[in-house]
């Protein structure tokens, strides 16, 4: 199989969590860029840009977390060959997490199983789209895979800043943070990601509302960066607390707020505020952040989600229904999409009021220190 190398090619995967990088006192894995123009923005809340040097990590050389950059589809991964050496079979079973993306009509699914070996999926659907996932905060972040409004490949750039996963682009070597979901060294410093809407689910869940799904199939069928044929065991975890709570929906009935605790986030200028499985199990919330009126409630494959509880001028009050639904308005809502299946506001879908997925509890409190938890003000 052909095999295009849009990155620079890697001494080879290492079996350490994170993101890679090469030399720390280089702006970029690429060096491409020998000055630091004008920043676009010169902060993102509380961070100033460009970021220095000192406050990265250098865990792994670039690239040694090899992007997929050419992504295979199929309808499962019944087909998929396995490689000699590993021996057990690949498979999705209804419990596995995936990134599920729904843009211009069609929709895909992008499993764990990969991004927990690759962090970062060059795709075009609906234009180019960028797919990350971050390990080591649990956080899924989508955006169009632009660089100054043009298609451009990312890579793994082997640097970790406030422990999370940072990518580079290939036209100028600017670094960017997958959770600000900006460019924070390099030509394009202050430069953000237009994020798209997406869903860290379960593959039942996801294949169940999105029937005609497409989900992204493991190398060697996808192509990565430096094309190996054969790099992981895509049938067991690389990290090992995934296989005991599916990194979705993990509740031990502890109250605690611990490291991997999932957390769903709500932003509204200043004010940010988080939302534990724990606090959402019992039925759907309605608060207020900042301004803004939101639901966040649980949807098929325990995930987490949250609504604008705006809708046509008039700030609704949410309930549980049936069947995976919530009731407002005298309508009824499917929780995983937001939108009213029947009643006076049949068809209307309600705004997300996140742009990111559920992450940790250390990931999130890492970006947004001061934030509240529901419950706990």
């Amino acid at each position: 199989m052909r095999r295009r190398r849009f990155l620079a090619s890697a001494a080879g995967l290492a079996a350490l969590a994170g993101c890679a990088g090469d030399d720390p006192e280089a702006d970029s894995p690429t060096r491409t860029a020998t000055a630091t123009p004008t920043p676009v923005r010169t902060s993102v809340g509380d961070v100033s840009l460009p970021v220095a040097l000192s406050e990265f990590r250098s865990p792994l050389p670039a690239d040694a977390i090899p992007a997929v950059t050419e992504p295979a589809f199929g309808e499962d991964w019944s087909e998929v060959p396995v490689v000699d050496r590993f021996e057990e079979r690949l498979r999705l079973r209804p419990d596995s997490p995936v990134v599920g993306v729904e843009r211009a009509g069609q929709a895909r699914a992008y499993p764990l199983a990969v991004l927990n070996w690759h962090e970062v999926v060059n795709d075009d659907l609906g234009g180019p789209l960028l797919v990350t996932y971050c390990p080591l905060c649990g956080s899924a972040v989508v955006a169009e895979r632009t660089v100054a409004g043009e298609p451009a490949v990312f890579g793994v750039s082997g640097k970790l800043w406030r422990g999370d996963l940072v990518l580079y682009d290939r036209p100028t070597g600017s670094l960017w943070s997958q959770i600000l979901a900006t460019a924070v060294r390099g030509p394009r410093t202050g430069e953000q990601f237009t994020l798209v809407p997406s869903s860290l689910t379960a593959w039942g869940a996801w294949r169940e509302t999105h029937p005609d799904t497409r989900v992204l199939l493991p190398p060697p069928v996808s192509g990565t960066v430096d094309g190996h044929e054969a790099i992981a065991d895509y049938g067991h975890s690389k990290y090992g607390y995934e296989e005991r709570d599916q990194l979705i929906g993990y509740d031990d009935g502890s109250e605690d707020l611990g490291s991997r605790t999932f957390v769903v986030g709500v932003v509204d200028g200043d004010a940010a505020r988080a939302y534990p499985y724990a606090a959402v199990r019992d039925g759907p919330v309605n608060d207020t952040v900042g301004d803004r009126p939101v639901v966040v409630a649980l949807a098929p494959g325990n995930t987490l989600v949250a609504y604008d509880r705006r809708i046509q001028g008039r700030t609704l009050t949410f309930r549980a229904g049936e069947e995976h639904t919530l009731r407002a308005g005298g309508s009824r809502w499917r929780r995983a999409t937001g939108v009213a299946l029947e009643g006076p506001f049949e068809g209307e879908r309600l705004q997300n009021a996140v742009e990111r997925s559920p992450m940790f509890w250390d990931a999130w409190t890492a970006f947004y220190p001061d934030t509240t938890v529901y419950g706990r003000e």
